[in-house]
Parts: C-alpha cells; sequence; structure tokens
C-alpha cells in the first residue's frame, strides 16, 4: 500500500455514514448518507462516493457528488434528506442507486452506466398496477433499502424500519412498520413482483432474534453461496447478521459482526462496559482479496449527525459465520500500525470519561455530556482541513488507540492545548492496566504544544492508551511516537 490505512479511513473532514462497500471490477466503491458536520439533522448533504484499488486501501479517492437530493421530483426544492442508500449492478450491466428521502415514505431508483458516475432519476418502486409502494393505507414502510442480485439475475429488495414514523405524511397513509421485508423485482428495477414478506419481525415479536431484534439498516449479501443478512439490531449500536439457503429466508440468527462501543464481547455485556461512545451504527461486509471487511460507521461531535466510516477486518468461524470484529485505529490496514511517527487523535477507537461512554441519541446530548470527550473539529463542513482532534479531556477521560507494532518506542510527544494541571499516564491495557509511563502536566493556551511522556513500551504490537487526571479540561490534536534510534 502507498500508505497506512486507518480508522476512519476516509479523510476526517469527511462525514459519510451508513456505507454499503461493492467491489466493481478491481475497484471497491462505498456508497451512503453524507452528514453535515454541525449539523443538528441526519444526512443534509448530496449523495458522493469514494472508491480505493483492492490492492491498496489506504488511498481513497473521491469521485465526487454522484446524486444530488434535488433530482428526485418529488424534492426539487432539496428540504428532505436522503437516507441510506445501496447501489447494485443490474442484468443489464447498468448501475442502480436505490434510497429513501427520509422519512417520506417512498423508495426511489436513479441509474448510471458507471459505478461512479452522476446518476439520473429512474422512478419510484412500484407494484405491477402502477400504484407507488408507500400509497396506500397499510403498506410496509419504505426505509433503508438493501439490494441482491443473485446469480440467476433475479432481483431482491430488503427494507424495514421497526419504529414509529416520524412523519406527518406517513402516519396520516397509516403505513405499517412490522420490521425487515424483501420484496423481489422486475427487470426494470422498480416494479415489484413479489411481496413485500415480512422476514424479521420487531422486538415484540422476535422469537430466535430476542436480543438482537432487526432495528433498521437492512443490507444483504452472499457468502459462500449463502444469504447473508446484514441489519440494526434493538440496540442500535451493534451490526448482526443473519444466514440462510434462499433470498426469501427463512433466517437463522449468526451473532453481532461489530459494535461500535465493543459491546457484547465477551468481557462487556451491556452498555455500562462501552468503550465509546453510542449512536446508531449501519453498514454492510464486503470480500477483497479473499478478506472479508465489515464497514460501519461511528459517532462524533456530541452527536448523531456527524458520523463517519470505518472498518475492520472479519474471522471466520466454524459453521461458515463471523466472529465479532474490535474496533480499532487499523481496520484496513491489515495489521498494527508502524510503531513510530506521528498520528492524528482521530484515530482514537477507545474514549471515555472517568463515568465511562454514554449514548449519543438521547435527549440534549450536549448538555448531558458537558463532561465528556469527544471528537470534533475546528473547521466548518465545507473545509478539506485534517484537523480532527480529541476535546474536553477532563479528570478520569481515557483515549485509546490499537493497535501498534511498537520497536524501541522510548517517549511518546502529546500536542495538548487548553487548561489543565495534573498528569498523564500511558499504559497498553485500559483503565491503569499496564502503566508505561506517567508525565506530570501544565497546561495553558489556545494552541496545540508538545508536552512529553517518558515512557518504555516492550517491542511487539501493543494497544496506546492516554489517562488524564487532573484539574481543567484537554484537547488531543496528535501524539508522536519515538524510538531510541530518533531521540537525541
Amino acid at each position: 500500500m502507498k500508505g497506512q490505512a486507518l480508522n476512519p479511513y476516509l479523510p476526517t473532514w469527511e462525514y459519510v455514514p451508513d456505507g454499503e462497500p461493492r467491489v466493481f471490477g478491481d475497484r471497491v466503491y462505498v456508497y451512503g448518507s453524507h452528514d453535515r458536520f454541525g449539523s443538528r439533522m441526519f444526512c443534509l448533504n448530496d449523495y458522493v462516493c469514494w472508491s480505493a484499488h483492492v490492492d491498496d486501501l489506504s488511498d481513497w479517492r473521491y469521485e465526487g457528488v454522484i446524486y444530488g437530493k434535488r433530482q428526485d421530483p418529488t424534492n426539487r426544492r432539496g428540504l428532505r434528506a436522503m437516507y441510506a442508500p445501496d447501489v447494485v449492478r443490474g442484468p443489464d450491466g447498468r448501475y442502480y442507486l436505490y434510497y429513501a428521502l427520509d422519512f417520506q415514505g417512498l423508495m426511489a431508483v436513479a441509474a448510471c452506466d458507471e459505478p461512479a458516475g452522476r446518476y439520473e432519476f429512474l422512478g419510484h418502486v412500484k407494484f405491477a398496477d402502477g400504484r407507488l409502494w408507500g400509497s396506500r393505507s397499510g403498506d410496509e414502510f419504505p426505509f433503508d433499502p438493501g439490494v441482491l442480485v443473485d446469480d440467476d439475475g433475479s432481483v431482491y429488495l430488503y427494507s424495514g424500519f421497526a419504529t414509529k414514523v416520524p412523519s406527518l405524511l406517513s402516519r396520516f397513509r397509516n403505513l405499517r412498520n412490522s420490521g425487515g421485508v424483501v420484496m423481489q423485482l422486475e427487470a426494470d428495477m422498480v416494479t415489484i413482483r413479489t411481496g413485500p414478506d415480512l422476514l424479521f419481525p420487531t422486538k415484540e415479536h422476535a422469537g430466535r432474534f430476542e436480543g438482537h431484534a432487526f432495528f433498521e439498516a437492512s443490507s444483504i449479501r452472499k457468502v459462500d453461496g449463502r444469504y447473508c443478512f446484514v441489519y440494526s439490531s434493538e440496540h442500535n449500536h451493534e451490526l448482526c447478521y443473519a444466514m440462510a439457503d434462499s433470498p426469501r429466508g427463512p433466517f437463522t440468527f449468526g451473532g453481532t459482526l461489530v459494535d461500535i462501543g465493543d459491546v457484547f464481547l465477551p468481557d462487556r455485556p451491556s452498555e455500562r462496559e462501552a468503550t465509546n461512545y453510542l449512536g446508531n451504527t449501519h453498514g454492510s461486509i464486503a470480500l477483497i482479496k479473499d478478506q472479508w471487511y465489515v464497514f460501519y460507521h461511528r459517532q462524533t461531535n456530541r452527536s448523531s449527525y456527524s458520523r463517519q466510516g470505518c472498518a475492520e477486518p472479519l474471522a471466520r468461524t466454524s459453521d461458515g459465520g463471523f466472529a465479532q470484529a474490535q474496533i480499532t485505529s487499523c481496520g484496513l490496514n491489515g495489521g498494527p500500525l508502524r510503531g513510530e511517527g506521528r498520528y492524528r487523535a482521530a484515530i482514537a477507537c477507545h474514549l471515555t470519561s472517568r463515568d465511562g461512554a454514554a449514548r449519543y441519541d438521547q435527549r440534549f446530548p450536549r448538555l448531558r455530556l458537558r463532561s465528556h470527550p469527544y471528537l470534533t473539529q475546528d473547521t466548518p463542513d465545507t473545509s478539506t482541513d485534517e484537523g480532527q482532534h480529541v476535546a474536553n479531556l477532563r479528570d478520569g477521560a481515557v483515549v485509546g488507540f490499537k493497535s501498534f507494532d511498537t520497536q524501541g518506542v522510548v517517549r511518546i510527544l502529546l500536542e495538548l492545548r487548553g487548561r489543565f494541571r495534573g498528569r498523564v499516564s500511558v499504559s497498553d491495557t485500559p483503565c491503569f492496566g499496564t502503566v508505561r509511563g506517567v508525565a506530570g502536566l501544565e497546561v495553558d493556551g489556545t494552541e496545540f504544544a508538545v508536552h512529553a511522556v517518558e515512557c518504555r513500551l516492550p517491542d511487539g504490537e501493543h494497544a496506546l492508551y492516554f489517562t488524564f487526571e487532573g484539574e481543567g479540561a484537554v484537547d488531543l490534536d496528535a501524539f508522536t511516537l519515538v524510538t531510541d534510534e530518533e531521540r537525541p
């Protein structure tokens, strides 16, 4: 690779959540929603696309705007936001983009001759008699499309939302939210041949999915000839999967693919043990060069409206499924990061206050979380400055990164600003596990300045955790690992 692959895998000024990774030819393309930094609503920007060569997942190329929200004939004024899309290559070789305009209750399709070209509106998903899906009382609510073009050319559309629809228009039409549904489409890619049929009931009727019931974020892939359905569960901060021998099911629950706070790992059974801030997540899986990855998004800026794409490798299980991935700073890198040089704090994968983490998708999160650290940037949404940093680190806060291949590290330089008096501890396990270095801190300034911590890290693969103790608050912009060969 040209460089190292990091999480988030796109530039830190870019906010593309709900990522659907698709491999077309020798490139992987990520299609997603497009958040606006500093917004108080989801997905206010137009759809953009990023791609990378399958041989170099460190080098992502901006493909530009592929579809604008004003292109939909029901949204000429651009007042409605475009939620999580999906893109497939149709049986005719063209590319089809499926999306819903927030909670409008309609599903739309746009088409293009190339995967990252300018898509043009094709139509709204409809029944054979021409009636639009979602236009009649009792229809299942159209939301979060996931699309499969099977090996025989048949096309399946998955959708669903498991809570009351916060839209007066959809409520007026009395749309149902029974859970995850499937329908087969005609070759025109917009007309429903059969369905919608319920596959994944909501929490009240979860059955074999109890504890991880379907909530939203439908996505579908084929894995070793079987059908793998990826979805966001009732917890909202995890991606789960289910497997079947037919695109119509029945599906069997497989487990958790990833959780944005590492909840549900063996030592973290509940949100109380979360290692990062929680909110919704959405994504899918992709096979890239014989390695499966899960793509998901994280929360930033003390809100659910500035989300960023991350990815992790997936390990297979003996039954043909997947083990839960841990969130890291080096997801697509193929191994740990180099244990030397400068790293931005934006790649943090562990962030907690003295009281642990919390949820951003609660009412008034900025007021409730004033004492908590968070990822943010000083520049506006339109800036391409890589200035994202960790802000508001107070007494008991921990910021962590994993992992690095350390060889002879003897000093770490922290770039800090703010007002803080106390100390910082460096360890390779969280919560004062094995402390490798401690330094007193006196920070007083509005510009980032370097503060050194003498420490010795054993050679090998290690995580890094910085724990702050003292009075005041400090921001962390970056850190540098200095080896004994570099030390003057």
